[in-house]
C-alpha cells in the first residue's frame, strides 16, 4: 500500500515518467473531483502518452549503440511499460467520472422539467372559472334541435380533451424520460468502443520482444 501510494503521489506531481510500476500491481490515482479537472487530466495523459512514445524510440536507437543491447531495450520497454499503464489508469478514472457528471446532469434536467410541468398542471387546474354571466332568458325556452344537439357534441369533445389531457401530459413526461435514458446508453456504448479501439491500438504499437 505504501508502494502505491508513493507512486499515486509521483504520478500527481508529474513525476509519474520516473517510477516503474510493477507488472502485478494495479495503478492507483487520484480521484478526480470536476468535469474541468477530469478534461485537464485527459489532455495531460495524451501530451504524456506522446512524450512517453517518441522517449521510447529515442531509447531503441540509444540502445543500439550499446555493448549490451538487450539490457538496455528491455528496460527502455519497461519504463514504457510502466509509463502507459498509469497514464492509462488516469485516463479510465478521468472518462468515468466525465460519464457519470454528465448522465447526473441530464437526470437533473429532466427531473427539473417534469416538475415544472407538474407544477404549472397543478396552478391551472388550482384556477378557479370565471363567474357566468347573466344573460337574458331567450325568447324561445326550447332551442332548436340541430342547435342543442351541435352543443351537446361539442360540449362531449370538450370533456374528452379534458380528460386526456393528463395522459397526454405524462406520455410526454415519459418519453422524455426514455429518450435521455436511449440516448445516455448509446453514449456510453460510444466510449467503451473507442476506448476499448484505442487499447488495441496501443498494444499493437508495442514492438516485438526481442
Amino acid at each position: 500500500m505504501k508502494l502505491l501510494a508513493l507512486m499515486a503521489a509521483a504520478f500527481a506531481l508529474g513525476g509519474c515518467t520516473t517510477v516503474l510500476l510493477p507488472p502485478n500491481v494495479t495503478p492507483v490515482v487520484a480521484k478526480t473531483m470536476s468535469v474541468p479537472e477530469a478534461q485537464r487530466k485527459l489532455d495531460r495523459v495524451k501530451t504524456e502518452r506522446a512524450a512517453a512514445e517518441a522517449g521510447y524510440a529515442a531509447s531503441e536507437q540509444l540502445c543500439y549503440a550499446r555493448f549490451f543491447v538487450n539490457n538496455c531495450l528491455d528496460a527502455a520497454k519497461e519504463k514504457r511499460r510502466s509509463t502507459l499503464a498509469m497514464l492509462r489508469a488516469v485516463e479510465v478514472e478521468a472518462e468515468l467520472y466525465e460519464r457519470k457528471a454528465a448522465v447526473e446532469q441530464r437526470d437533473r434536467e429532466v427531473a427539473r422539467a417534469i416538475r415544472e410541468f407538474e407544477a404549472e398542471e397543478a396552478r391551472l387546474a388550482a384556477m378557479a372559472p370565471p363567474p357566468p354571466r347573466e344573460v337574458a332568458a331567450p325568447r324561445r325556452a326550447v332551442p332548436k334541435p340541430a342547435l342543442a344537439g351541435r352543443n351537446a357534441k361539442r360540449a362531449a369533445r370538450q370533456a374528452e380533451g379534458a380528460a386526456e389531457a393528463p395522459r397526454d401530459a405524462a406520455k410526454r413526461a415519459a418519453n422524455v424520460v426514455a429518450f435521455e435514458q436511449r440516448k445516455r446508453e448509446s453514449e456510453e456504448r460510444q466510449k467503451e468502443v473507442a476506448a476499448k479501439k484505442a487499447e488495441k491500438a496501443a498494444k499493437a504499437a508495442q514492438p516485438p520482444a526481442k
